[in-house]
């Protein structure tokens, strides 16, 4: 029964996250990443990691999607007619994709996983988190929280309306 639970996440989530890249309508796309990081979650759930499923809905699939709708909605981005690929961002495109691959295919031919660790039992604690959270993974979180700063920074200077070139000034 695990099993078949598990592939069905997998699927509905990688359904979900071709869904987020391929539509063409930026909410639909917001959607999508909602109910992929659902997905996720039902995949955490599988594993034990119950606490870890309900942060992600609460956290990413609840608040940061949330954000994400109010950010496309707050700029009111029109579709438009797509500008064709230059040269130059073509071939940087197919280089990107040829390095990504390169390093993927190198690291599942020749790369030794660690021995496995005990897995967490499934009573880990908040607290258990909470001290690795604030202890190991510090720099981590901050470094987070200064992105996320500067995205809202970012969101607030897209969101002013200028009247004309003498507002920014």
């Amino acid at each position: 029964m695990t099993d078949l639970l598990f592939n069905l996440f997998a699927v509905f989530t990688v359904a979900c996250a071709a869904g987020v890249v391929l539509c063409r309508n930026t909410v639909a796309s917001a959607l999508s990443l909602l109910l992929c990081l659902i997905g996720v979650a039902g995949l955490f759930a599988l594993l034990n990691a119950v606490l870890l499923a309900v942060l992600l809905v609460f956290v990413y699939a609840g608040a940061v999607v949330a954000l994400f709708l109010f950010i496309i909605m707050l700029l009111d981005v029109q579709g438009g007619e797509r500008l064709p690929f230059k040269g130059a961002t073509l071939a940087s495109g197919v280089l990107a994709v040829g390095l990504l691959a390169t390093g993927v295919l190198s690291l599942a031919t020749h790369a030794r996983l660690p021995a496995v660790a005990a897995a967490s039992p499934a009573g880990s604690t908040l607290r258990d988190y909470a001290e690795l959270l604030f202890t190991q993974y510090m720099l981590p979180v901050q470094v987070v929280g200064f992105l996320l700063l500067a995205a809202m920074l970012g969101v607030i200077v897209l969101s002013k309306k200028f009247a004309g070139l003498e507002d920014i000034k």
